[in-house]
Order: structure tokens, then sequence, then C-alpha cells
């Protein structure tokens, strides 16, 4: 019904908003999680006429139940790291070939084609399990930057070092890392790494203190004798991701929104330049749910640039947790 092609574009607002209904009618009659959320609240699909009007679904519901919008097989199961003592969430993921087209369109819509790069991945914890959804994009960005290397270098520090010192000098080089990695890289080889892109997704998985990003990045920069730390941010809920180039402040792609709530009531939005939960709508998610509640806290900056402020409170700590900063 829903053609990638015709997903991962730019649209004018009108155009977004006009697929997002579009999308919204679809999912509350296709997907049964939804569609009973929806009856509870008591919404009356038909009279939906605005984004602002769409019912979003707490993330927590995938913990809790199978969110499907399609009858299709499930090709893959995308799952939370988590931390010791949460619930997991499940992504179930009808067709692969979406979320692939997703991480094309949007590595060329931030940073380009994909043959004038090599990555290095920095992702112990994430590579030593399976379901993860970050190294499920690592793989498809090292297959399409075409690199002999795919080493995802576990705690070999060492070598990581020596590859980036040999790597190709035609070649724009991305060291992307959870946190706490980046940190004992930094520590353990500390070098001028200026001409690198560096992207930390976040992640201490209680391997150290955890810090607020602007201190992480502040320790990394020193570090790296960079003047930029960049950022992703995803989560296994959405199959788009949000990319931080420059100052810490998040850009989405055209087929994804965020949109900030009311912390006290979920069903308002907050005015400009006010703080509030973060809603995503992912157009990516067209087999799951597009419209999502988060449990993350966000400022505009401007029309498109979000800092992530951290978590909400009372929210489980998930594993890619920042710590909010006042």
């Amino acid at each position: 019904m829903f053609d990638a092609k015709d997903l991962f574009r730019n649209f004018t607002p009108a155009e977004f908003t006009t697929k997002a209904l579009e999308i919204f009618r679809f999912q509350a009659e296709h997907n049964l999680v939804y569609k009973k959320f929806l009856s509870h609240l008591g919404t009356k699909v038909d009279s939906i006429a605005s984004i602002e009007d769409i019912p979003f679904i707490p993330i927590s519901f995938f913990k809790e139940f199978k969110v499907v919008s399609s009858e299709g097989d499930i090709e893959k199961t995308f799952s939370s790291s988590g931390t010791t003592g949460t619930l997991t969430s499940y992504h179930h993921i009808t067709d692969l070939s979406i979320y692939h087209q997703q991480l094309d369109a949007s590595f060329e819509y931030f940073y380009g084609d994909f043959k004038d790069y090599i990555v290095f991945p920095l992702l112990p914890a994430y590579a030593e399990r399976k379901g993860s959804s970050l190294i499920e994009m690592a793989d498809i960005w090292m297959q399409k930057t075409g690199q002999e290397n795919k080493s995802y270098y576990l705690y070999d520090h060492q070598q990581l070092a020596e590859d980036i010192k040999n790597a190709p000098k035609d070649k724009k080089l991305i060291l992307i890392g959870v946190s706490f990695a980046l940190m004992d890289f930094a520590e353990q080889h500390p070098q001028d790494l200026s001409d690198l892109i560096i992207m930390e997704t976040g992640g201490m998985k209680g391997r150290r203190a955890e810090l607020t990003r602007p201190e992480l990045h502040t320790f990394l920069k020193d570090a790296f004798q960079v003047e930029q730390i960049q950022s992703e941010y995803g989560m296994t809920e959405l199959l788009s991701q949000a990319y931080a180039r420059k100052n810490g402040l998040f850009e989405t792609p055209p087929w994804m929104k965020i949109i900030l709530r009311d912390k006290e009531d979920p069903l308002s939005y907050v005015e400009p330049r006010m703080s509030g939960g973060i809603n995503v709508i992912d157009f990516a998610n067209i087999n799951s749910c597009s419209f999502i509640a988060t449990d993350d806290l966000g400022r505009f900056h401007s029309e498109n640039q979000l800092e992530i402020l951290g978590r909400l409170d009372h929210s489980d700590l998930r594993g890619c947790n920042l710590m909010v900063v006042d």
C-alpha cells in the first residue's frame, strides 16, 4: 500500500500532514493495539484532521504488546538492550527492506554518498547480543561504503587506532561508538582525530558513571582534538534516526517529525522554546506504529533543531540514557 520511495523523500508541510494522516488512518484500522488504544481514548478516527489531533501511543507498549500494522510474517525482531531489572522492548519487523531503505535515504540526506566514507563501529554490548537495530544499521553502513574491513573491534582499541591511522586518505572516516567505549578509547589512545566524524550513540551500560551529553562531548573533544562530537538519536522502537552534527542540536530527516507534548497533559503540546516530552512521527514505522510518545525530554532551539534534555521523571532507564540537564 505504501511505496518506500514515497515515504523517504522531501515533503512540504502540507504533504507531510497529508501523508501522516493517511498513515494514521491505515494504522488505526490495521494495528489492533493502536486501534484498541484509540477506542479507549474515545478517538473518532474520521474526525482527525491535523497532526496535533493524532494520539501517540506510549513507547512502553513495545514492552507489553505486539505492535504491528501488517499481517506479513515477521522477518526480524529488534530488541532493546535495557538495563538490569527493566523490561525489554520488541519491535517486530515484517519488511526489513523498509528499514534498509530508510538507512540509505537518511545517510544520503545527512552525509552524502556512502562511497565517500569508511565506518569504524565501536559498539561493544550491542555487538555482543542479538536483536540490535544499531548493529543492523552499522552493518548496512559498512556494506554500502564497500569497505573491506568490517570489524566491530569490541575492546581491541589498539587495532582500532592502527586501522584509523592506516585508513585511505581519500575517504572520510566515521567513528561511531557507544559512549562508554568511546571514553575508554579516548583514555587509552588520546590522539588527533580532527579529520574524523566522531559520533556517539549514548549508552554507558552501567560501565561508567552517567554523564550529561555536554560533559561527555567535552571529554571526547579534548581527547580527540575535534571541534564537534556528533550524536545519533535512535531507539529500538523507531526505524528512523535524528542526528546532531553541530552544537548538540538534533535534526530529523524529512519523513520524521518531533512534536513536544506537555509533561503534565500528554494530549496537549507546549509553546515554542519550552521543554516537553518528545512525540515522534516516523513514516519508517509504517508496519508497526508511526506515532510514538517517548520517555525523553526535549526543547526546540529553532524549527528543526532539537536539544535532547534527557529522560522524563519516573520513566524507566534505558540503555541509551544520558542524565537530565537542568
